[in-house]
């Protein structure tokens, strides 16, 4: 079951060990902001107002139409719904929300009383948790975000409703398979309003997250069959699935442990390269300033390239590396405002392998971040530095930040020479692709360029 309760961020670094994209890092400190704050946006509110309002609608038509299933108890009822409530605090942060493992409860709820009613007793579950263990969130706002949540048992609830409920026999597998495809569907419907609606996480970020979801509550869900097979001699051995809930708690504390230091190894991470930037621009102010305006210029054309997560984090980081390894370089090569002669010529081509040197020392995500430092003048047609790298054999990250960083030289003025316009540089950019630049690269930041007129 997925719990939505995060916002949109930009992208960050991952850390070493703990494997977090660049989005999942941002999604799950906005998450944790999210949820020491009670109160939603205005826009979000609206999101999960509508969301909460359409379950307590179809809860209510579930409850009146939907008759399958056994008479109900109202002593069974508080035992399940004490049981949900208790798998439901129980979470595993994942990106956009947090992956809770009730399904080991649903699934037994569905036979063991009134189909229709398991949508209002899970809502009055997901409540109950908030109210006990967490009191002082349960707002209003987070009233709304709890009945959207529960809007997942919508689809199992019809499924199994219409295929007239109990009882259990194995030969209905595609019943359950059915009522399982239909829970992802309501989750994926639900999340899309409030995160996507409500929070502008773009949907193939919300997507990717899920999907993690989905793959927890299609394990659990056998467990759950499991369980509502051996309850009906006695619905109370559905208690013996506590000690399985208690042990994910363990694992979930365990896993946030572990995001913890993502965190705060990504902080490092990010620390060290402004830090380092900061030296490069303190030694020479144009290849500072020069590499700040090519990280914005970088993430734009990686977005527009589509480029997945973790190779946009890389190119955030490549754009404002690039040049470290000119501190190597003597300021008199740097700054020399005519043409370099062919010894400096040389000596000007090893500032990327000593860009690599530097920050393979520090290791860890800048090791293998220098690594594509060393490729950003390498050229399309292998005639590049230091590797004569050609095509594809190019770092993609390496392909955006060379083009990207020429533009950026030629639009701003060198010791050397005036800038050019944006026109000219444009011209220069598509004049060279297929020879010093990725095609495909070029007709990108050309689109952001002239966007950005």
């Amino acid at each position: 079951m997925m719990r939505d309760v995060s916002t949109a961020a930009q992208p960050s670094a991952p850390a070493h060990g703990m494997s977090i994209s660049q989005n999942a890092d941002e999604l799950v400190r906005a998450t944790r902001r999210r949820r020491a704050d009670r109160h939603l946006a205005h826009r979000s509110r609206i999101a999960f107002a509508f969301a909460a309002c359409a379950f307590v609608a179809a809860a209510t038509a579930c409850a009146a139409f939907v008759t399958a299933g056994p008479a109900f108890s109202w002593p069974l009822a508080a035992l399940y719904v004490a049981a949900y409530a208790f798998a439901s605090q129980i979470e595993f942060e994942i990106g956009t929300g947090a992956g809770i493992p009730t399904e080991v409860v649903l699934v037994p709820m569905l036979f063991a009383l009134p189909v229709g009613a398991v949508p209002g007793l899970v809502a009055f579950a997901l409540l109950l948790g908030t109210a006990v263990h967490r009191p002082r969130s349960l707002s209003s706002d987070r009233i709304l975000q709890q009945l959207a949540s529960a809007s997942q048992t919508l689809g199992p609830v019809l499924v199994v409703g219409l295929a007239g409920g109990t009882p259990l026999r194995a030969s209905a597998w595609p019943i359950y398979v059915g009522a399982l495809t239909a829970q992802f569907g309501f989750d994926f419907a639900a999340a899309g309003v409030t995160s996507s609606l409500g929070h502008g996480v773009p949907v193939r970020t919300l997507t990717g997250f899920l999907g993690w979801v989905f793959v927890v509550d299609a394990a659990l869900a056998p467990v759950g069959l499991a369980v509502a097979f051996a309850t009906r001699e006695s619905h109370a051995l559905v208690l013996l699935v506590l000690p399985l809930v208690a042990l994910f708690f363990h694992f979930s504390l365990e896993r946030k442990r572990r995001i913890d230091g993502a965190l705060e190894l990504s902080d490092a991470y990010r620390g060290t390269a402004f830090l380092l930037g900061d030296v490069v621009e303190a030694d020479d102010h144009y290849t500072g300033a020069h590499s700040r305006h090519v990280v914005d210029l970088v993430l734009a054309v990686s977005e527009a390239c589509a480029l997945p997560a973790d190779e946009q984090r890389d190119a955030e980081f490549v754009a404002l590396l690039h040049d470290v390894g000119k501190i190597r370089i003597p300021s008199s090569i740097i700054n020399k405002p005519g043409t370099l002669d062919a010894d400096e010529w040389a000596i000007m081509q090893t500032h990327t392998v000593e860009g690599q040197r530097m920050l393979e020392r520090v290791g860890g995500l800048l090791g293998h971040v220098g690594r594509i430092v060393r490729s950003c003048h390498e050229r399309w047609d292998g005639r590049g530095y230091p590797d004569g790298l050609a095509g594809t054999d190019i770092p993609r990250v390496a392909r955006v930040v060379s083009a990207c960083d020429a533009y950026s030289a030629m639009t701003t003025d060198r010791p050397y020479r005036s800038a050019l316009s944006q026109t000219e540089a444009i011209a220069e950019l598509q004049n060279c692709a297929g020879s010093q630049f990725d095609p495909a690269v070029v007709d990108a930041l050309v689109a952001v360029a002239t966007r950005a007129r």
